[in-house]
């Protein structure tokens, strides 16, 4: 089955949304994005994940970083699920989605990124849309991707903190270690030696011993 790698230049497809018809490249700018696929509209899963995206948008849009989702059905669906979405956390839908959702209704796009799950299928025998999630660079490239079968919902405030260590590293030489959150220390690449490592960081760095000796795991200030 097609597919987009890590560092692949996501095709500029264009697709029916909730708000029209968008270029992918066009719709990005100079922004980073969030696409993330759903199996189906009206399903219980999928609509708290969009409901947490939705309560989340503000925390995307101060990264800058657009979100749209997808689903493989029509747009006239999608209107009345969000509805739903909107209202979930609320007694009543409150307001519009504040991000489109790509109707996939022929699975063209889902063939054309892999994200198709073979597991899962609907009444008919086709098999629905996994939980995928791409992280887009503003060069248009694949930075991050993560697939979650459609019985697993996401985790949002993994991926925010996973696109704040994207946004931390594309521009700083550092890595971040496990369990990593926004202003804790940051660890420097083994690429970068000492000497280098002591003129990009002014700060300097931690040296953590280790039994092997080896002198390889280094912490330094974001």
């Amino acid at each position: 089955m097609p597919g987009i790698l890590l560092g692949d230049v996501l095709p500029n497809f264009e697709a029916e949304t909730t708000i029209g018809k968008i270029k992918f490249h066009e719709f990005l700018g100079n922004s980073w994005g969030i696409l993330f696929s759903h199996p189906r509209d009206f399903t219980p899963v999928c609509t708290t994940e969009l409901a947490r995206a939705a309560k989340l948008h503000d925390e995307f849009k101060k990264r800058d970083v657009k979100m749209i989702a997808l689903s493989i059905d029509s747009v006239e669906d999608h209107r009345k699920w969000s509805e739903d979405i909107m209202s979930f956390n609320q007694d009543k839908a409150c307001c519009p989605m504040p991000f489109p959702i790509i109707a996939d209704d022929k699975r063209e796009l889902s063939v054309l990124l892999g994200m198709l799950d073979p597991d899962e299928r609907d009444k008919d025998g086709l098999p629905l849309t996994a939980r995928c999630v791409f992280v887009v660079g503003p060069d248009k490239r694949l930075k991050l991707s993560i697939l979650y079968p459609a019985t697993t919902g996401r985790n949002f405030d993994e991926i925010l903190r996973a696109i704040d260590s994207l946004q931390l590293t594309a521009t700083k030489k550092v890595a971040t270690p496990v369990d990593w959150k926004p202003g804790q220390d940051v660890m420097v690449i083994p690429s970068l030696s000492d000497e280098d490592a002591n003129k990009h960081f002014p700060a300097g760095f931690t040296l953590k011993e280790v039994p092997s000796g080896k002198k390889y795991i280094r912490y330094t200030k974001p």
